[in-house]
């Protein structure tokens, strides 16, 4: 089904694969004859590395510092990216960036919270030459599909599942500072980044659907880290055995599996997808070279891919749904198993096994949904399966969220939408509420099986410390339509007899037209930006200083720890615009003691700014300096930074949301200590809000929770780049341990000194 190489791999004319190996030299010479070239030469070859050098302004492709073509992002960033760069010096958008109103769709009962968010999104536009798109009108990864790709382009946006490598482009979703940096006409900064090559051959049977391939992909290299910040190149004949439709429902995936981007070959059928949608000039052939290496190979044969279920609580914990039918009490007993680990182990009494009713698993609820399930075909093909069968009168419930209105428009036109709602579904507005946890919600234990992205421990709406769970698995539309058909229980598409119509999308592009704010090139400075009081400045950050004080806050043992760990998705997003409000949401479903304890140290802080001398503090912080100044007595107790730390051991994973770091900032936090970083971009979020993304070499952990960190000499460690950073626990005394930063650009180390991107781009403006 799915295969990785061990090593590296040369692809020959598109077509033949030969792994890196004993006797590739002489395999390579034989083929090629006099067209034989060198590794590092054919590595150019690769479409990733055309793009990226086209879009490099550094002249140095090791190190790359990327200009992005265009932009994009939704309502719960857009405001702090448009406010930080605000505050640093913005006078227009330098390139076209679109503005998407999808996640805070739904405005607060008795306030107008999220609607003054759209208004400021509005304002901006008009202002800074942007476009704006109404909520309810598409998701952000459909309208960039439909409006704002291009073949051979690259689009940031501040949504991690910004991809578009189905349409020849190739899309990276960073926090919201990456795009702050563009605004600012800045660049992205990056080392040269690894390339693996997807390749895909056969076709899928039928009613195996693009969530199917992805899933199979993500459960074989989540885990080993093999396409970890590196692109995704998808070749091979199998490409042409998909539609587009298909391919970007496999595309949007690649998230899952932490690679930095990822782009497809292109052929008549992109070619067909962007005349459809009066952009024909957009496309480009794009392939790899004669002769093109590649980091890594993985061989999909599409024939052999079966109907999948990411099981609760990762996309990567996979299974084909005729394997847990067959094996259902010891499956759900190992799933159950593993998310003690994501649910603290004893707090919360979790099981899966209830849901089993006569041999079969019942689940209470459906949804299609998002940049993922909303797809015309998708929806296309959950009504042909369900067409003349009903949901049931049962616990279980279908909802459909056509990812954009034009999509939405034309099932309406070909009967999809009727079909659908006669068997008891109902038919939503482009939102991404199911995927982050705004929208159908399940209860209390219950159990969902989605076409959307993610399935995070409390993403669906989860309290573990309160006593609620509920669960999500990973589906396909087509398999959950199947398992709509039998009212619940769950069925894999292949098992059921339907026909599929495969009806022609006609894209109507007058909805746009009619509704779509388009103000690129059209700057105008007089527009006053539009504020409701839930939008609130970022406070004051200072810069660092020479010595530092650490205390830890939280130690998280998991082995992953995800962004929705350490800010909840869901009931927040109305705070997204307010840091401070924002702030006390602070890993609330984790450790609910975080914000109390991040606050102490914080108060700590704020009394030395004032003039007091920490030493005189009476807590473990008090203590800790008293200790210090014994061992180094020339210390200036005023002049010692006090922030809080957070020690976890690869934290994360998952969405670019920058208040992941940017809430620990706002509550004093000056580091995060863990062994690795699950993403680019979380790291990236850190150094950008100021923060030191410590690495701690493998070993015992040197603290418990509570303890107090120094580290001397932080600011000469950073500008001499040093590799090892001397650090002292006190704990019975003081003992030595070593931190790492990692490597870190000129701009970022600037940044972490400065305290903050703010403060870096202010500095210059003085």
């Amino acid at each position: 089904m799915i295969s990785l190489s061990k090593g590296g791999a040369w692809l020959i004319n598109g077509r033949e694969v030969i792994e890196a190996g004993e006797g590739t030299e002489a395999l390579l010479q034989n083929k090629l004859g006099s067209k034989a070239i060198s590794q590092e030469e054919a590595a150019k070859n690769t479409m990733a590395y055309r793009i990226l050098e086209a879009h490099n302004t550094s002249g140095n492709m090791k190190k790359l510092q990327i200009k992005f073509d265009r932009m994009t992002s939704h309502d719960i960033t857009f405001v702090g990216i448009i406010q930080t760069a605000r505050a640093s010096g913005l006078e227009k958008f330098p390139v076209p960036y679109v503005l998407t109103n999808c996640h805070n769709s739904l405005c607060a009962v008795g306030g107008t919270i999220n609607e003054d968010d759209h208004m400021f999104g509005l304002s901006c536009a008009k202002k800074y030459g942007g476009v704006y798109v109404p909520p309810h009108q598409a998701v952000i990864h459909q309208y960039a599909r439909e409006m704002l790709a291009g073949c051979g382009k690259m689009i940031l946006g501040s949504d991690s599942h910004t991809r578009y490598g189905a349409l020849g482009t190739m899309a990276v979703g960073e926090g919201g500072p990456e795009l702050v940096k563009q605004l600012l006409n800045r660049t992205y900064d990056i080392n040269m980044p690894g390339v693996i090559g997807v390749y895909l051959t056969g076709k899928p049977a039928k009613g195996v659907g693009p969530q199917d391939i992805a899933l199979a992909i993500i459960g074989e290299v989540f885990a080993n880290g093999y396409v970890n910040n590196k692109v995704m190149e998808f070749i091979g004949d199998g490409v042409a055995n998909l539609s587009v439709d298909y391919r970007i429902g496999v595309d949007v995936m690649t998230t899952e599996t932490t690679c930095l981007s990822s782009i497809w070959t292109t052929d008549i059928q992109v070619k067909d997808f962007y005349a459809m949608h009066g952009r024909p000039e957009e496309f480009a052939e794009l392939n790899p070279g004669d002769v093109a290496y590649y980091d890594g190979m993985i061989y999909v044969d599409l024939s052999k891919i079966k109907p999948m279920i990411a099981m609760p609580f990762h996309p990567s914990n996979t299974y084909t749904i005729e394997e847990l039918n067959a094996n259902l009490e010891d499956i759900l007993a190992d799933v159950e198993k593993k998310a003690l680990v994501s649910l603290d182990n004893n707090k919360i009494n979790f099981t899966l096994r209830d849901k089993i009713r006569n041999g079969r698993l019942y689940v209470e609820q459906g949804v299609i949904a998002g940049c993922a399930g909303g797809g015309f075909e998708n929806i296309c093909d959950a009504a042909d399966i369900l067409r003349g069968k009903t949901i049931g009168a049962d616990e279980f419930s279908l909802s459909v969220y056509p990812a954009s209105q034009p999509v939405f428009m034309e099932l309406v036109k070909n009967g999809a939408v009727a079909d659908l709602m006669a068997t008891g579904a109902t038919i939503r507005t482009a939102f991404c509420g199911p995927c982050f946890g705004a929208g159908d919600v399940p209860a209390n234990r219950g159990l969902s099986i989605r076409h959307s992205t993610r399935n995070f421990p409390n993403r669906e709406g989860s309290k573990v410390t309160n006593g609620q769970i509920a669960s999500v698995a990973l589906m396909d539309a087509r398999s959950i339509a199947a398992t709509a058909a039998n009212k619940g229980y769950l069925t894999a598409a292949t098992d059921v007899d339907a026909t599929f119509t495969k009806p022609k999308y006609f894209f109507d592009k007058t909805i746009y037209e009619n509704r779509v704010y388009n103000g690129v090139g059209k700057a105008d400075p007089s527009v006053e930006v539009k504020f409701g009081p839930g939008i609130v400045d970022w406070p004051k950050m200072s810069k660092l200083t020479d010595n530092i004080m650490l205390q830890v806050v939280s130690v998280i043992h998991d082995p992953v720890t995800t962004t929705d760990e350490l800010i909840p998705s869901g009931e927040t997003s109305s705070y997204r615009s307010n840091p401070l409000g924002l702030a006390e949401f602070t890993l609330s479903r984790k450790d609910p003691a975080y914000v109390g304890k991040a606050k102490s140290v914080r108060d700590v802080e704020t009394a030395r700014l004032g003039g007091a001398c920490p030493m005189s503090d009476t807590g473990k912080l008090g203590e800790a300096f008293r200790v210090i100044k014994q061992e180094f007595p020339q210390l200036d107790a005023h002049e010692i930074e006090i922030g809080s730390v957070i020690y976890a051991v690869k934290p994360g994973d998952g969405s670019a949301r920058e208040q992941a770091a940017s809430c620990q900032r706002v509550l004093g936090g000056l580091a995060n200590i863990a062994r690795e970083y699950a993403t680019k971009r979380y790291r990236s979020n850190l150094i950008n809000w100021g923060m030191l993304p410590f690495i701690l070499p493998e070993g015992e952990l040197p603290f418990d929770n509570g303890d107090c960190i120094f580290v001397p000499g932080i600011i000469k460690a950073i500008k001499e780049k040093a590799s090892v950073i001397p650090a002292y626990v006190v704990k019975d005394g003081i003992k030595e341990f070593e931190l790492r930063l990692g490597e870190l650009t000129d701009d970022e180390r600037e940044i972490i000194l400065q305290g903050c991107l703010i403060n870096y781009y202010k500095s210059q403006l003085n």
